[in-house]
């Protein structure tokens, strides 16, 4: 990698930190606070927002890329458009809480600004609806999953590790950059939470997310049930945590703490210890993701589709044992 770019991207990790410091002044003055609560996992009242800084960051570095690769200027605009329709809602949320509805309309119209890009660039139809339905869900699973410190920072650098190594030249840049924001921030809010994310970060790295996983759709022959086995820590918790409160018939929408994380953390383990565990399960994840990236396509479904049932019997056994521990529904 040329030094040139090596510098820009360790410019880009000290930009995210430099902002994430402005940051939590800018939320310590406006009293942007996440005060402690039956539905959440911390005891004291933390800022929040600075998840903004990884916005700014990504921004930036689109804007470096449209200036380096003019040719990627349209989908380059088109994809800042739909982070941005993400982080501003966010933003608005953080300052003055908005209704469930208004916001899932946002996600799907950036989502649908995603899905378009895919379908211009030669993707199928089908694959456009995967990312249009996918990108959605990841900028709300990365919303619930944002409960403890650094738990949904860590899992975005987990996902750029995973997707760097396999994506062509430069469309690599995107996993790179995305890991570098999130590394500039995640000293404020890990081991101990200086700021939150908040809701413009969560959502925020929710799309970039997809996008990584975007790209990777169309850039590489990976099979796409395999493309999402570096998230699946997530996908699995979130998944079966509101599979299970929509089944029990409880608002599936509200706050609340019923996450394995969460759960953990209520049976006396530390945010780090818990943030740890996951970000150790990402890696796994990765490996299984990074080994099998070269096998033929029904082999990389077979593999991803076992490591899909693996996590999902480790999540019942921690459930249900977590469960009978507290004596909680």
């Amino acid at each position: 990698m040329p030094w040139l770019v090596m510098g820009a991207l360790l410019a880009l990790a000290l930009l995210s930190a430099a902002l994430t410091w402005a940051a939590r002044g800018y939320a310590l003055r406006r009293q942007l606070m996440d005060h402690p609560g039956e539905r959440r996992s911390h005891s004291v009242a933390t800022p929040r927002g600075g998840g903004i800084a990884i916005v700014i960051s990504l921004l930036v570095t689109a804007a470096v890329a449209m200036w380096a690769w003019p040719q990627a200027m349209p989908s380059l605009l088109v994809a800042a458009a739909g982070l941005l329709l993400v982080a501003g809602i966010g933003w608005w949320d953080d300052h003055r809480p908005l209704p469930a509805m208004r916001r899932l309309l946002v996600h799907f119209i950036a989502a649908g600004l995603l899905a378009g890009l895919v379908k211009i660039h030669g993707g199928s139809w089908l694959l456009a609806l995967l990312v249009l339905f996918f990108t959605a869900s990841l900028i709300n699973i990365w919303n619930f999953m944002d409960g403890i410190n650094g738990i949904a920072s860590s899992q975005a650098i987990v996902v750029a590790l995973g997707f760097a190594p396999v994506l062509p030249w430069p469309w690599s840049l995107l996993a790179i950059a995305l890991g570098l924001a999130c590394v500039g921030f995640l000293p404020f809010n890990f081991p101990r939470a200086r700021i939150f994310l908040g809701d413009v970060g969560s959502g925020a790295l929710g799309y970039a997310v997809a996008a990584v996983v975007a790209v990777a759709s169309l850039r590489t022959d990976i099979n796409w049930i395999l493309l999402l086995v570096p998230l699946s820590p997530f996908l699995v918790d979130a998944g079966f945590t509101l599979l299970a409160r929509i089944i029990s018939g409880q608002r599936w929408m509200e706050p609340h703490t019923q996450h394995v994380y969460q759960r953990a953390v209520q049976a006396g383990a530390s945010h780090a210890q818990v943030t740890g565990m996951y970000f150790v399960l990402g890696l796994f994840s990765i490996t299984v993701f990074n080994v099998s990236s070269n096998l033929q396509p029904r082999w990389e479904a077979v593999v991803a589709i076992a490591w899909f049932i693996t996590l999902s019997m480790l999540w019942l056994l921690l459930r249900n044992g977590m469960r009978l521990r507290q004596g909680t529904p």
